[in-house]
């Protein structure tokens, strides 16, 4: 596996990654507004995918790096691949290149009460990382609770 930025061919993969979480996010393969947000950030170069040696995509990440508070905007990695450290690839890599000094990288991710919690384990991979658990936001697209992580940075 190797991690670099996301190239124009990586559209579809993203969109094979939009696929098998659907159920949580609410519909994105066939939404403008994500193909759109998909493409600004690998013009803008803030879009990294994992590969495997076969050039399949094993998870992908959408960052904005804006001091003092940096934003992991969608961050997906494949069914078969999780637990394999596919995502920590991708968050390292994401730390080393969008995140030089001080501030704060926070996500939103799913509420603790919220089924894929558990089944994506999406909360325990963010304090692993040393997130914590911040304030709770507005339901996701599925209706479902939503909650900051937040990680200070120094």
């Amino acid at each position: 596996m190797f991690v670099r930025l996301a190239e124009e061919q990586d559209f579809n993969g993203f969109l094979g990654l939009a696929a098998q979480v659907e159920c949580w996010f609410g519909p994105m393969v066939e939404d403008r507004g994500f193909h759109d947000a998909v493409r600004k950030h690998i013009r803008r170069s803030t879009a990294i995918v994992a590969v495997s040696s076969g050039s399949d995509l094993l998870g992908g990440l959408l960052f904005t790096a804006k001091a003092p508070t940096h934003h992991v905007h969608w961050l997906v990695v494949t069914e078969q691949s999780r637990g394999k450290g596919v995502g920590r690839a991708l968050m390292t890599a994401a730390m080393r290149r969008f995140v030089p000094g001080s501030g704060s990288v926070e996500v939103v991710t799913f509420g603790a009460d919220h089924p894929g919690a558990c089944v994506s384990g999406a909360r325990a991979f963010y304090e692993r990382l040393g997130f914590t658990p911040a304030e709770a936001v507005d339901p996701g697209p599925d209706g479902g609770s939503r909650q900051v992580f937040r990680l200070a940075v120094a």
